[in-house]
């Protein structure tokens, strides 16, 4: 996916990639180097510089991105006498190490900008000052240690530390949020530029999350202030954030990482997000010159109405930002002469001083909408299943007499531990009364927990992102004589605590080490289920509904496409997650394996593959959107029209696909978003002939604002309402049989 990626986010109008290095997949074993496949950093770095664009390398080696361990190596915390983050002689050993190796790597492939590579900057350290407190002195000392080793190693480049407040002077404090245009004091010396490193496109989600959402509006408006206070660099998190493979997210962080971010986990294009914050950076381009030579000044109109320009003395060169801070009125600012209608909470930006080429609140990019389209190819027609067998004390290796901690049982390589206890019980023991059951309760400091009783399944049990810790309770049955209590307790990922990882059951081989029997669909804990299914058609992307199964893990042909976890029932009453990605660089044309361990019990028969698509394309036009700002350009100093500049709605397919399907056209007061658009009693539907005439069988199409066009030739409907362009199209494969 790298090539797809890049080349989207160049044409995104980003001209740097933000990328991290992580310790514990580079080195998982003290000692042992791992750069190839997808850990292939060199390749990924010159990629980009290919693709014309510059790397920021935030080597950690905390990194934290909601990543397992923060990124450290398991065999760092059995380093005698360690403190991780601190002044401590074990961990700056190996931190130092660590980062000579990184940076040694990128020195002989020439990477860094002083060699003529493509990397410009460089971060030690991630958030220091939300834990430095807890440290004390050693903190202090720990920081200006960090800073002096990465100077120390002579990159040629620049080093950052982000949301270091007290940062040493040797490298650039940055800012992390959603807001740094008002929350960031800015740098740590006058010298030095304002930095946005982490500018944050929506929010992580953990399995139990609702939906989070940041609208595009206000991203846009945050960027906009940010340079219009001085602002350098803008970097989002995430611009593509992706899938968490294999175990690597921490704790109860869902597989799909980022989903809302300008690049879904598929790497589609989520409109508007994509498109209104590739028209922002084409309006700062616009401004470059001015925000590079001028000389800012503020004026400050009213408490939220304020104008920022960027101005050379004596020369045509000059913008400015007109801002209305007021989350609830819109405005009109008075700037050279000119009213300029401002909405609430939004920047205009005006690359001449004269000219608004964009405005944060108003979308002129096409919006879409996700489909999850059954594959016909890649139908399952038969499950087979093999279910664990739940292990006697005398069956397991370590005998102690109270439990050991999870973590340190399995050293990092499994998620998963069978702990079990024999009790001896007489007559005395038991309730007398049928109708009183003894009760199970196990206190775990732990995620979640299997509780078996004498092989029988009794129950689950689990914390949450917020409070891990939880205590599990149910009645259980018990006998005269020997009653065995087996508790598989787990982290949130890889069972390697179980038989069926240990044979390696989701590969060819390890496959054939058992006797697998047909799957039914009722619900059975510990099992394994295996099928096979051919790669879907066509191109789009692909991925595998979770919907009727519980918790547990999916493999393709041998690789772990990550948790699934869809028996955790959001506030709103569905999954945090249901679909679940499949690469097709993992796809072979015919017969792949299809692995599944479910936890707890469910239907397997009810899985489906799917192919994802952003086909659903719409645009919302109304009286007030401005002209497209790729209207204009900036060339040999002056500013001026590339076409004339008009109101319309643009449609533009993505992948080459045509329009195959004008599926709502208006112009009125049509409600709701793409994707479920809804007639408005001042509607005219005349505009759906035209919409056809003009953009069916096209893989681009352009629908003017004018409003006898629109209505053509029909009576307009509520002459005092504003009116709104208001198209939904369906985009297809100009080769019928790809769909």
């Amino acid at each position: 996916m790298w090539p797809d990626l890049i080349r989207k986010a160049k044409e995104g109008g980003l001209n740097l990639i933000q990328t991290y290095v992580f310790w514990n997949i580079h080195e998982p074993v003290q000692g042992q180097f791992n750069f190839e496949g997808n850990y292939d950093l060199v390749k990924f770095i010159k990629m980009i510089g290919e693709n014309g664009m510059w790397v920021t390398l935030r080597i950690g080696p905390y990194i934290e991105a909601e990543w397992n361990l923060g990124g450290f190596p398991y065999w760092l915390k059995e380093v005698p006498n360690i403190t991780f983050r601190s002044y401590n002689e074990p961990f700056v050993y190996h931190m130092k190490k660590y980062a000579e190796m990184v940076i040694n790597l990128i020195k002989k492939e020439k990477l860094f900008a002083d060699q003529g590579g493509p990397i410009i900057m460089a971060q030690i350290e991630n958030e220091y000052n939300n834990v430095q407190l807890a440290y004390r002195e050693a903190g202090q000392n720990y920081v200006k240690w960090a800073a002096d080793m990465a100077v120390g190693l002579h990159n040629g480049v620049p080093w950052v530390m982000c949301k270091q407040k007290d940062a040493p002077q040797t490298v650039i404090s940055t800012c992390n949020g959603r807001q740094c245009g008002d929350t960031f004091p800015g740098p740590n010396g006058p010298d030095k530029p304002s930095l946005w490193t982490e500018n944050w496109t929506a929010q992580y989600r953990v399995f139990g999350d609702s939906p989070s959402q940041r609208a595009a509006e206000d991203i846009a408006f945050a960027v906009a202030r940010f340079f219009a206070r001085n602002g350098t660099l803008n970097n989002y998190y995430m611009y593509h954030g992706g899938t968490n493979f294999g175990r690597t997210s921490s704790s109860f962080v869902t597989t799909r990482y980022y989903d809302e971010a300008p690049l879904d986990e598929f790497g589609l294009k989520r409109e508007p997000k994509f498109g209104h914050l590739r028209d922002l950076h084409r309006a700062l381009r616009l401004s470059k010159k001015p925000l590079l030579w001028g000389t800012p000044h503020v004026q400050k109109i009213s408490e939220d109405l304020e104008i920022t320009t960027y101005e050379k003395e004596g020369t045509k060169i000059c913008a400015a930002f007109l801002t209305n801070n007021n989350s609830r009125e819109d405005a009109t600012i008075n700037f050279r002469g000119v009213d300029y209608f401002l909405p609430a909470k939004s920047i205009s930006i005006l690359p001449d001083c004269r000219t608004v080429v964009f405005n944060t609140q108003t979308v002129v990019s096409q919006h879409s909408a996700r489909n999850f389209v059954p594959s016909k190819k890649a139908k399952i027609t038969k499950w087979e299943m093999y279910k664990e067998s739940v292990p006697s004390p005398h069956d397991l290796e370590i005998k102690s007499k109270s439990p050991k901690e999870l973590y340190q049982l399995t050293r990092d390589t499994s998620d998963y531990a069978w702990y079990s206890t024999r009790i001896n019980l007489d007559r005395r023991d038991l309730p007398r009364r049928p109708d009183i059951l003894p009760v199970l309760q196990v206190a775990s400091l732990g995620h979640a927990l299997l509780a078996f009783v004498n092989g029988e399944y009794v129950g689950f049990g689990h914390g949450s992102n917020v409070e891990k810790s939880h205590v599990f309770k149910n009645t259980i049955k018990l006998k005269i004589g020997d009653n065995e209590i087996s508790i598989l307790a787990m982290t949130v990922g890889l069972p390697v605590g179980v038989e069926g990882e240990k044979m390696q059951l989701f590969t060819e081989e390890g496959s054939k080490k058992v006797k697998w029997a047909s799957a039914n669909a009722s619900p059975s804990p510990i099992t394994w289920y295996k099928t096979y299914f051919d790669a879907p058609e066509g191109d789009n992307p692909v991925a595998i509904k979770m919907n009727s199964m519980a918790k547990g893990m999916v493999w393709v042909n041998g690789q772990s496409i990550g948790r699934y976890w869809v028996s955790y029932i959001s506030p709103i009453g569905s999954p945090t997650q249901e679909e679940y990605h499949i690469p097709r660089e993992y796809l072979k044309p015919k017969d792949n394996l299809l692995v599944v361990f479910e936890e707890t019990g469910g239907n397997p028969e009810k899985m489906e593959i799917v192919t994802v698509n952003r086909d659903t394309i719409c645009s919302v036009i109304t009286e007030y959107h401005h002209p497209h700002v790729k209207t204009w350009e900036r060339k040999n100093n002056e500013f001026r029209n590339i076409t004339d500049p008009i109101k319309a709605a643009y449609l533009t397919c993505p992948d080459n696909k045509v329009i195959d399907k004008v599926e709502f056209a208006s112009f009125g007061n049509s409600d709701n978003a793409c994707g479920s658009f809804k007639p408005g009693p001042c509607d005219s539907t005349a505009v759906h002939d035209l919409v056809e005439k003009l953009c069916l069988g096209k893989t681009t199409c352009t629908i003017p604002f004018e409003r006898e066009q629109l209505l053509n030739g029909a009576k307009e409907l509520c002459p005092d309402v504003e009116k709104t362009l208001a198209i939904q199209v369906k985009c297809g494969s100009p080769n019928k049989s790809d769909d």
